[in-house]
């Protein structure tokens, strides 16, 4: 689209400010030294990026084509600021180790109280990593659910992979979404409902909470509670 007359180029810009408006506001800055703002100006940038490079011929919707420039350009910005602390990696870890050893213990899945009991912890502290989960998995569902446990996380390494997926990859794809969709039913009614306003209808946080009428930092705490327990119910079939 490099042959975009400047009047027409500046027309799509504005049509499609409010997309990279929706973007950066699905992106949680915590912890991060760029702000809302600071994230809507770099998505713009994205945007005029992805107008001067679109090839009409690859039979791509111009905004799926945007939406990933605007939010590859966003990620790869906030990269650049930081990566989730080595901390908080270490803390999700010992959650996860926890859960394995209660679970052993136990032989059932055990209750949250049971977790922070085994952590040293209290439910506030339970809740941070709760949001930890949900920060990293801004960009993509997959990502956090069938990610492994034990190294940092870079927000990029988030981000699906735009290369075409070879014929392995493609059917370890199809069965990882058959897997998720198992996983998903089995959740009660309002964590559906949070996945589907989230990953579906694209909302984000403020917009959900006020929906569900409750805070924003409850939604995204449940949000990453329900990730977790998504990826415990999936852990025996993965390894399988």
């Amino acid at each position: 689209m490099s042959y975009v007359l400047n009047d027409e180029r500046e027309n799509l810009i504005i049509k499609y400010l409010p997309l990279v408006k929706k973007i950066a506001g699905r992106i949680d800055v915590k912890g991060s030294e760029y702000d809302q703002d600071d994230l809507f100006s770099i998505g713009v940038i994205g945007l005029m990026d992805a107008i001067e490079k679109f090839d009409q011929s690859k039979n791509v919707p111009f905004e799926a084509y945007a939406n990933l420039r605007i939010r590859g350009s966003i990620i790869d910005e906030v990269r650049r600021g930081g990566r989730v602390s080595r901390d908080k990696i270490d803390k999700l870890n010992q959650y996860y180790n926890a859960k394995e050893s209660l679970e052993n213990k136990l032989l059932r899945t055990p209750e949250e109280w049971e977790i922070c009991k085994e952590l040293g912890i209290d439910q506030k502290q339970l809740s941070k990593i709760h949001e930890t989960v949900h920060f990293l998995s801004t960009i993509s569902l997959e990502s956090i659910i069938f990610s492994s446990d034990d190294k940092d996380i870079h927000l990029m390494d988030t981000v699906k992979d735009l290369n075409t997926k070879t014929p392995e990859e493609e059917i370890i794809y199809i069965e990882q979404r058959k897997l998720l969709s198992e996983a998903i039913s089995k959740l009660d009614k309002r964590e559906r409902i949070i996945l589907n306003l989230y990953y579906n209808e694209e909302l984000s946080l403020k917009e959900i909470a006020y929906i569900l009428g409750i805070s924003i930092p409850r939604v995204s705490q449940i949000h990453g509670k329900i990730l977790l327990k998504l990826k415990e119910n999936l852990k025996p079939k993965l390894e399988e």
